[in-house]
């Protein structure tokens, strides 16, 4: 068994092979490296720029309205299925909000409260507009880093929210 390291979120995961993405953010497996050879953007401490922040600030925002959101889908589906997918990408969401303020190195903000349709195709569709709008922020904030950690973290986070459309898009 080894021990493999998100470099995005630096959270470990324990197994005999590297897996395709990380369980706890869902950077691909390119950002996943042995223990000993990890550097976690998290970790990196460094005065980030104005611009950096409000973009950090924004995703921060963001996040905490899509885990609201992917709670309250979850909670008003009849399929065991769907309703533990939208569990599972409440707590990527979740974890890219405590990505945002680890490396803005601030406390973590109070997660509101969001509503969502009763019908799963209205959801499936605002996922689909939901994850699409953060991909697009994040591809915009990864080209306007001029910090490499935070180019890198927003890259990452832009796959991950491509990689969850084409999951919504399956559903469809």
């Amino acid at each position: 068994m080894k021990t493999y390291i998100c470099e995005i979120c630096g959270d470990a995961y324990l197994g005999e092979g590297k897996p395709t993405s990380c369980p706890f953010c869902g950077a691909r497996s390119a950002f996943i490296r042995e223990g000993k050879d990890a550097k976690p953007v998290v970790e990196v401490k460094e005065q980030l720029s104005e611009l950096t922040v409000k973009n950090l600030q924004e995703t921060l925002r963001l996040e905490l309205e899509a885990n609201a959101i992917y709670l309250c889908m979850a909670a008003k589906t009849d399929s065991y299925e769907i309703m533990k997918m939208y569990k599972r990408l409440a707590k990527v969401e979740m974890e890219h909000a405590i990505i945002c303020t680890k490396i803005m190195q601030i406390p973590m903000s109070e997660a509101g409260s969001e509503s969502c349709s009763d019908d799963v195709v209205e959801n499936f569709q605002r996922t689909l507009v939901l994850e699409d709008h953060a991909a697009g922020l994040y591809a915009k904030f990864a080209r306007e880093a001029n910090e490499k950690h935070v180019k890198i973290m927003f890259t990452a986070l832009n796959q991950v929210e491509t990689d969850h459309i084409e999951l919504i898009k399956k559903y469809l």
